[in-house]
């Protein structure tokens, strides 16, 4: 198969794990993914967790697989979230991606596809705070 250069996301352990076996249906974020992004192919770029809890946590950003979001929606309130929680798995008090109050919008991405690569590959030389433009798959 030849390799093909595609733009990538990055998402923390152990989320990758839930996209990738189709646990996780909904990404969110405090953003709406780009317009550019949304019905493409994107590399997901799994980042180690900032909280090492777990053994196979990554050491290093690598590239785990590719996922496809559709049109991204806001939620509208706490509730409307906390309705979704069988969707995004974000627990109401997680430490670090709970919903806050305070914090502004919150989107959720839904997941139309998803592939695991059979061997992870190394993160792109220039990988992003969030998006990657070059990533080799």
């Amino acid at each position: 198969m030849k390799k093909r250069k595609i733009p990538g996301l990055n998402i923390q352990y152990p989320w990758t794990e839930f996209l990738l076996s189709g646990k996780k249906t909904i990404e969110t974020r405090t953003y709406p993914i780009p317009r550019k992004y949304i019905g493409i192919e994107l590399a997901m770029i799994e980042t180690p967790a900032k909280i090492p809890s777990d053994a196979n946590n990554p050491k290093t950003a690598r590239i785990v697989g590719t996922i496809v979001f559709g049109e991204p929606f806001k939620y509208q309130s706490i509730r409307d979230w906390k309705n979704d929680c069988d969707k995004h798995l974000v627990e109401s008090g997680h430490q670090q991606f709970s919903w806050k109050e305070r914090q502004g919008e919150v989107w959720g991405w839904p997941v139309l596809k998803f592939t695991r690569l059979k061997t992870p590959r190394p993160r792109p030389r220039v990988k992003g705070i969030v998006f990657a433009k070059e990533c080799h798959i």
